[in-house]
């Protein structure tokens, strides 16, 4: 009787990821594949040649088993030495490198964050190092691109954060922890987020005319700050929200108040609480997250952009 083949798939042909937690760990099983991988990436496409900025061509590069040397590689002709870590996020870290790859992969894996408490837990360490990591990866790998928005954008403005005990509900007053947040998304498209320190016009429409393409149509709420919108050459139609109304016709912020909720929840179900000086982050790790939903392939995409040097 033959035996029977017990193998089981890594990954169902149904999963909408590229990358599963046991096709990582078969990828990168170590500190050497990981710094390998760097080292193909951004400088030697082979792997043993590589151009040598001393000798002005390119020459054979052999790496060395010495404390010293152990994340570089040395020309054979010139002796001159390549470091694949410096100008990422990796360089001058004492953290193992294939921690880091394994951080990365689940701040991407993950639909609604991770907080530093569980990194501590998942990498085994220390919670200030498990922050500095999320901090880097968050604010250098996980940043809002220039693209401009066309087509159909909504823009919408919003308020995160508590209200102090014994103040009313509503928008925020001057002793309130809440902090303006200003968000443009184009419909079946991508999404910018961004902190604001007030919803006037004056700072609001800045935003809009960055990065919205003239000639597009904006829809917004009630708001007086965008009644000048069509004198700066955009189509623009709004709902009113005071008068209980969310959709007229084509005319409403549904997409952008969708981004608000999944980002008010992940913040409040896995953070808790986010300061105003680090919250500009945080939306960009939302925001990065939610206009990468279609590719599947976030972890692939922030392993190339540690690739980059800084």
């Amino acid at each position: 009787m033959p035996p029977v083949n017990r193998t089981v798939p890594i990954r169902a042909a149904s999963s909408d990821s590229t990358c599963s937690l046991m096709e990582f760990m078969k990828k990168f099983p170590d500190d050497a594949t990981c710094l390998e991988w760097l080292w193909r990436q951004r400088c030697s496409p082979d792997g043993e040649h590589a151009f040598c900025p001393k000798c002005k061509q390119e020459r054979t590069f052999r790496r060395y088993d010495s404390p010293q040397l152990k994340a570089s590689w040395t020309c054979i002709s010139c002796g001159h030495h390549l470091h694949p870590l410096v100008g990422t996020i990796f360089e001058k870290s004492s953290t193992s490198l294939h921690l880091w790859f394994y951080a990365m992969y689940l701040m991407s894996s993950t639909r609604c964050g991770i907080s530093a408490k569980q990194l501590e837990r998942e990498l085994g360490v220390t919670y200030k190092t498990a922050w500095r990591m999320a901090f880097l990866i968050r604010n250098q790998l996980m940043f809002q691109d220039d693209r401009p928005l066309a087509g159909a954008v909504e823009a919408d403005e919003t308020y995160i954060g508590g209200r102090r005990r014994g103040t009313p509900r509503g928008r925020p007053g001057p002793t309130s922890h809440k902090v303006a947040v200003f968000g443009m998304v184009q419909r079946r498209g991508r999404v910018l987020a961004v902190t604001v320190p007030n919803v006037k016009k004056v700072t609001l429409l800045p935003h809009v005319k960055k990065h919205v393409i003239p000639a597009s149509t904006i829809y917004t709420d009630e708001l007086r700050s965008y009644n000048s919108l069509k004198r700066e050459g955009y189509g623009h139609e709004r709902v009113n929200h005071s008068e209980m109304v969310y959709v007229s016709g084509d005319a409403h912020t549904n997409t952008m108040e969708g981004f608000w909720s999944l980002t008010k929840r992940g913040i409040g179900g896995v953070y808790h609480s986010v300061s105003a000086k680090h919250l500009q982050g945080y939306l960009n790790e939302y925001a990065w997250r939610y206009n990468e939903r279609d590719g599947g392939a976030m972890f692939e995409t922030l392993l190339l952009r540690a690739a980059k040097a800084s």
